[in-house]
């Protein structure tokens, strides 16, 4: 069930407290994604980010998604520590929505080039946009853990980097993409980018596992970063959008 964020002009779709699984630009604006020229520490990111948004004539509130890089993969007590802060400064933002998390978030660990802390790498923002445009939005990041589960029990596949476990851990995380798309009412004819995060080859399955289910949306290819995810354990994330403008920060 989406929940708008009328100040900033998006609805989102619930996930966990450290971040919503997506966001949908309302009609008469568009989300526009940013990716600065190098990553910086994510608390000045913010500042870099309120700096550009008010730049043009937005506040805080248009903001409805952010990608974050890690030095190396924390551990579950980790994640939930790091969450806490990073949940604390939305909140002193006045963006959280009935306490609830409406920022859309990929969070994941370079295996060459990570910095030496977490730091900020893109954001997404709105912006007034003609009513008649298509609909823009974001998908969050997500890896192979079940749903319900902050634990290893909860890994697909645990343990397993073999071609077949990490069809099966693309073939689920998916399965949480196509689930957010609909969430979002929006589909796959509507992805133009498509990002995968993991340290293990991907052409044993990428073909028929990711893109061939995308449909048309596969004529848009897909950028592999060789990172892990932001938990130890997990061998695999994805996100997707819909924007039609991209630009760089700096």
């Amino acid at each position: 069930m989406l929940v708008a964020q009328d100040a900033g002009q998006y609805r989102f779709l619930p996930g966990i407290e450290p971040y919503s699984a997506g966001v949908v630009a309302m009609a008469g604006a568009e989300i526009v994604h940013a990716t600065l020229a190098a990553p910086v520490p994510w608390r000045a990111g913010f500042s870099l980010i309120e700096s550009h948004i008010e730049g043009l004539g937005r506040t805080r509130a248009a903001l409805c998604a952010v990608q974050l890089r890690l030095p190396a993969p924390l551990s579950f007590e980790g994640f939930v520590d790091f969450n806490r802060g990073y949940r604390a400064l939305l909140d002193g933002w006045g963006l959280l929505v009935d306490g609830r998390n409406p920022i859309a978030r990929t969070n994941v660990a370079p295996v060459v080039g990570a910095p030496a802390e977490p730091s900020l790498y893109a954001c997404s923002y709105t912006v007034p946009a003609d009513p008649g445009l298509a609909t823009t939005f974001v998908v969050a990041g997500s890896g192979e853990l079940r749903p319900g589960s902050l634990s290893a029990d909860g890994i697909v596949r645990r343990g397993e980097t073999s071609p077949d476990a990490m069809r099966e851990k693309a073939a689920y995380v998916m399965g949480v993409m196509g689930a957010r798309l609909a969430g979002l009412g929006v589909g796959w004819a509507g992805v133009n980018a498509v990002s995968i995060y993991t340290p293990h080859p991907v052409e044993p399955f990428v073909l028929d596992t990711v893109l061939r289910p995308m449909g048309p949306a596969a004529v848009h290819g897909l950028r592999w970063f060789p990172s892990r995810p932001p938990i130890a354990g997990l061998e695999y994330e994805m996100d997707v959008r819909g924007v039609r403008r991209e630009l760089r920060l700096g």
